[in-house]
C-alpha cells in the first residue's frame, strides 16, 4: 500500500466523519437537518447536493464546529463535536481545511499573508510557513503573484487563494461549500481538478454543490439531501 499525505491511506478504513441522527433546529418545529445518519471514510470524496435550503452548508458547519447539534451526534476525526470546549474546537479546526463561495480573503493582506493564517494559528514558525506558503501558492499556479493584495486577482485566482489557504496546513479533512459558484464553466474545472487533486494525496474531501454537470464529470460518491434529510446516497468508493 502506497502511504498519501501525513501518512494515510484511503483504504485505512478509519472514518473521517460519522453522524448519529443528526438533526438542527433553529425554530421549535423547523428543522435543517433531520435525523441524518451517514459515515465519510478517511481519504473519501464526496459531493453533497440538493436544492437550496436542503441543509448542506448547515450540515459543513456541523463538521466545522460552527454549529451544534440539537439532537443526535457528529463525530469528526474521532471526537465528538457537541461535547468539545473552546479549545477542543480550535484544535479540531486546526486539522480542517474550508473553502468558501465567497473567498472570504483579507482584503488588507497580501496574498502570501493571506494563505499564511492557518500556519500562524498553529506557531508554525516564519521560515518553514513561508516555504509551504510558497508551494501551496505554486501548486495553484499563483507563486508569482504571492505580494499582491487579493482585489487585484481575478474570481478564479481569488478562489484558488482560498483553496491554497484551506490547503496549507495540510488538514485531514477539507470542506468545501459550492467553491465554484461565482466561477464560468472553464475555471470550475480548474477548481475541481484542484480539489481532487488534494483528494489523491489523501484528504478526505466533502464538496457541496447543486452543480450536477460537475457529479457527472467527476463521478464521485454523492449525498443528496432534500429538506434536511438524506435522501440519496450512490455509495462508497466510486471515482477516486
Amino acid at each position: 500500500m502506497t502511504p498519501v499525505g501525513r501518512g494515510r491511506s484511503a483504504s485505512s478504513g478509519e472514518a473521517a466523519v460519522r453522524t448519529f441522527h443528526l438533526s438542527k433546529s433553529y425554530l421549535t418545529g423547523s428543522y435543517a437537518l433531520q435525523d441524518l445518519t451517514l459515515e465519510v471514510q478517511r481519504g473519501e470524496f464526496v459531493f453533497l447536493t440538493g436544492s437550496s435550503g436542503a441543509g448542506k452548508t448547515t450540515l459543513l458547519k456541523s463538521l466545522f464546529a460552527a454549529e451544534r447539534p440539537s439532537e443526535g451526534q457528529v463525530l469528526v476525526l474521532g471526537r465528538n463535536v457537541g461535547r468539545l470546549s473552546e479549545r477542543g474546537v480550535a484544535a479540531l479546526r486546526r486539522r480542517i481545511g474550508v473553502v468558501f463561495q465567497d473567498f472570504k480573503l483579507l482584503p488588507r493582506r497580501t496574498i502570501e499573508e493571506n494563505v499564511r493564517l492557518a500556519l500562524d494559528v498553529v506557531g508554525t514558525p516564519r521560515r518553514e510557513a513561508q516555504g509551504k506558503v510558497f508551494q501551496r501558492l505554486k501548486q495553484v499556479g499563483l507563486q508569482h503573484r504571492r505580494y499582491h493584495d487579493p482585489l487585484s486577482l481575478s474570481g478564479g485566482e481569488q478562489q484558488r487563494v482560498a483553496l491554497a489557504r484551506a490547503l496549507a496546513n495540510d488538514p485531514e479533512i477539507l470542506l468545501a461549500d459550492e467553491p465554484t459558484g461565482n466561477l464560468d464553466p472553464d475555471l470550475t474545472v480548474e477548481i475541481m481538478d484542484l480539489i481532487v487533486g488534494a483528494s489523491l494525496r489523501g484528504t478526505t474531501v466533502i464538496v457541496a454543490t447543486h452543480d450536477l454537470s460537475l457529479i457527472e464529470r467527476y463521478a464521485k460518491r454523492t449525498l443528496r439531501l432534500e429538506a434536511g434529510r438524506l435522501v440519496e446516497d450512490t455509495g462508497r468508493g466510486g471515482g477516486r
